[in-house]
């Protein structure tokens, strides 16, 4: 399940700017490896952020993340230099999702199985006894 979808873009950029950016091979339509590509990266990008505080994948995608991945996968998508206005709007979503993962900004889901909670340095071992101990080598010597 990606966060956005081709339509998600178009809506927010414009089918003009998507052919634009998208069209690799010049026949006028977006392509649609392209498309999936960008929003595969915005999706790798925000579940990096997000599996800090939320279990993956999300039951059900809010609005702020699909705004989230369009801001992303915009700003992937201009390979050669993004404009000013599309580079911001890929800082914005970043420092919110940093804001994410540091539980400044919650997100409206369920949470359903808490992330995985950080360690803080203990390290715990469990091993089966020993089973060569001296008393039980007692004798023994090698041939």
């Amino acid at each position: 399940m990606t966060y956005a979808t081709l339509s998600d873009l178009i809506d927010r950029a414009g089918d003009s700017e998507i052919r634009q950016i998208a069209d690799r091979d010049r026949d006028g339509t977006a392509d649609p490896d392209v498309i999936a590509a960008a929003l595969s990266d915005a999706d790798n990008q925000i579940n990096g952020y997000v599996a800090a505080k939320y279990a993956l994948p999300l039951t059900a995608v809010p609005a702020l993340v699909t705004t989230w991945a369009v801001s992303i996968a915009r700003y992937v998508l201009h390979r050669n230099g993004a404009p000013d206005h599309v580079e911001q709007d890929y800082k914005d979503a970043i420092a919110a999702l940093k804001d994410v993962a540091r539980g400044l900004i919650a997100l409206p889901v369920d949470v359903g199985e808490p992330a995985p909670a950080a360690v803080n340095g203990t390290v715990m071992a469990a091993h089966p006894d020993q089973v060569f101990t001296p008393q039980k080598l007692r004798g023994w010597k090698p041939c």
